[in-house]
C-alpha cells in the first residue's frame, strides 16, 4: 500500500510481529537515532565550537601574555628584544618602591577627621561581619571571604585617608581613579534620576528635552575632552565674555589639583549622564502607576510614595547601572588625558592613564603590572557592590 506521508512511531508496539520485523524495526530506530545525533553534532562541531574556541583565545591569550609581561622586563635592542624574568618587582615598584607615592600616593598621619572616618568604617565592617555570623545563615567560607573584604575595606579606607585627610599627603593614581569613579558616580546618577523624574511629567516640550538630554551621548570621548578643554579656557574661546564678567580672565583650571580633578568629573558627568538617565526613565514609565496613586489617595506623601514605592522598583535597574557605570569608570583615559595630560603634576593621572604613558615609554612590564592591579581593584569592589546590593535585596524581601 502507499503511503499515507504520517511520521512512522518507531516505538508503537505490535504485539503480534515476528521477532524479524522487530529487530528490523530497532535497527530502523538506532539508525535514525544516530543519523539525528550526526546531524546535531556536525552543526555543534561546524558552527558552535569555532566561534566558541576562537572566543576563549582572544580572551584567554592576552589576559595569559599580560601576567607573563607584568613579570618580565621587556628591553628592545637592535634586531630584538630581551625578555627578562624579574618576578614581582614591577609590583613592588608600585606598592611599596619607587612608583608608591606616584601610584598610591604620598601617606602622612590623618588628622581628627580621617580618625574618624576610619573608626567609622572600622566599627561599621565590624558590625556587619557580627550580624552576619549571629544570623548563621552564612556558610563558613563566605564568611571568610567577608572578613576579607572588611578589612580590604578598612586597609583601603586607611590608604585613602592618609593621602587625603593629612597634613602634606597627597593622592596618587589609585586613589585618584576612586575619586573618579565614586564622586563620577553620585552625580551622574543623581542627575539622570533627576532628569528622568523631570521627564516622566506631563510638562511641554517634554518629547524635545528627551532629544535634547541624549546629545552628549552621541559624542565621542575624546571629542568631549577638547570640547571641555576649549570651555575650560579663560583666556579665549566661546565663555571668554562670561569668564571676564565673573573676574576670571586670568584664571586657570590647571593651577590647583582639586578644581582640575572638579574639572574632569563635571566632563565625564556631562557625557554619561544621559545613559542614566534614558535607562532610569524606561524603568520609571514602565512602572505600575496604579500601586503609586493608590498610596498618594491613602494619605502618603510624594516623597514617602517615591522612597518606598519608586526606589524598590528600580533597584534591579539601578544595580545594573551602577555596575556598569563602575566597571566604565576605572577605565577613564580620555578626559583626564585630553583635559589637563594628568595635571597638574600628576592630580588628574588615573591608573588607566598611568599604564598608557608606562606604555609610551616603553615601560611595558610596569605598565601590564597596573593593568592586572586595576583589574583586581575593578573585580574586588564590583563583587563587594553585587554581593551588598543582594544581601539588602534580600533582607527587603
Amino acid at each position: 500500500m502507499a503511503s499515507s506521508g504520517r511520521p512512522i512511531d518507531l516505538d508503537a508496539p505490535e504485539p503480534t510481529a515476528p521477532r524479524s520485523a522487530l529487530r528490523a524495526r530497532a535497527a530502523r530506530r538506532a539508525v535514525y537515532t544516530l543519523g539525528a545525533w550526526r546531524s546535531e553534532g556536525a552543526a555543534r562541531w561546524i558552527f558552535i565550537w569555532p566561534a566558541v574556541l576562537l572566543i576563549l583565545f582572544m580572551s584567554l591569550f592576552p589576559l595569559v601574555a599580560s601576567v607573563a609581561l607584568s613579570l618580565s622586563r621587556l628591553a628592545f635592542r637592535q634586531g630584538g628584544v630581551d625578555l627578562k624574568f624579574i618576578g614581582f618587582a614591577n609590583y613592588q615598584q608600585l606598592l611599596d618602591g619607587i612608583e608608591k607615592s606616584h601610584f598610591i600616593g604620598v601617606l602622612k598621619p590623618p588628622n581628627a577627621i580621617g580618625w574618624a572616618i576610619v573608626i567609622g568604617v572600622t566599627l561599621l565592617a565590624g558590625w556587619g561581619l557580627v550580624r552576619s555570623v549571629r544570623s548563621r545563615r552564612v556558610p563558613p567560607l563566605f564568611l571568610v571571604i567577608r572578613f576579607a573584604g572588611a578589612v580590604a575595606l578598612v586597609g583601603l579606607t586607611w590608604v585613602v585617608v592618609q593621602a587625603l585627610a593629612s597634613e602634606g599627603g597627597r593622592p596618587g593614581a589609585l586613589i585618584v581613579t576612586l575619586i573618579f569613579v565614586f564622586a563620577g558616580i553620585a552625580l551622574q546618577y543623581l542627575l539622570g534620576l533627576g532628569l528622568a523624574l523631570l521627564a516622566t511629567l506631563q510638562v511641554p516640550w517634554r518629547r524635545f528635552f528627551r532629544i535634547v538630554f541624549l546629545i552628549p551621548l552621541t559624542i565621542t570621548p575624546v571629542g568631549v575632552g577638547y570640547m571641555f578643554l576649549m570651555m575650560t579656557d579663560t583666556s579665549k574661546g566661546p565663555f571668554e565674555p562670561i569668564w571676564i564678567a565673573l573676574g576670571l580672565r586670568n584664571f586657570t583650571w590647571v593651577t590647583d589639583p582639586w578644581l582640575a580633578r572638579g574639572a574632569v568629573i563635571i566632563g565625564d558627568t556631562w557625557q554619561w549622564t544621559p545613559f542614566v538617565f534614558i535607562v532610569l526613565l524606561a524603568a520609571l514609565e514602565s512602572l505600575d502607576q496604579e500601586v503609586r496613586e493608590a498610596a498618594l489617595v491613602d494619605g502618603a506623601s510624594r516623597w514617602q510614595s517615591f522612597v518606598h514605592i519608586t526606589l524598590p522598583a528600580i533597584l534591579p535597574v539601578t544595580t545594573t547601572i551602577v555596575l556598569i557605570r563602575l566597571i566604565e569608570g576605572f577605565k577613564i583615559i580620555d578626559m583626564p588625558n585630553i583635559l589637563l595630560g594628568g595635571g597638574p603634576g600628576t592630580a588628574t593621572q588615573s591608573m588607566t592613564l598611568q599604564a598608557y604613558i608606562d606604555w609610551n615609554t616603553l615601560n611595558l612590564g610596569r605598565s601590564a603590572a597596573v593593568a592586572y592591579l586595576l583589574l583586581i581593584l575593578v573585580s574586588v569592589v564590583a563583587t563587594a557592590y553585587v554581593s551588598f546590593v543582594r544581601r539588602r535585596t534580600t533582607e527587603t524581601a
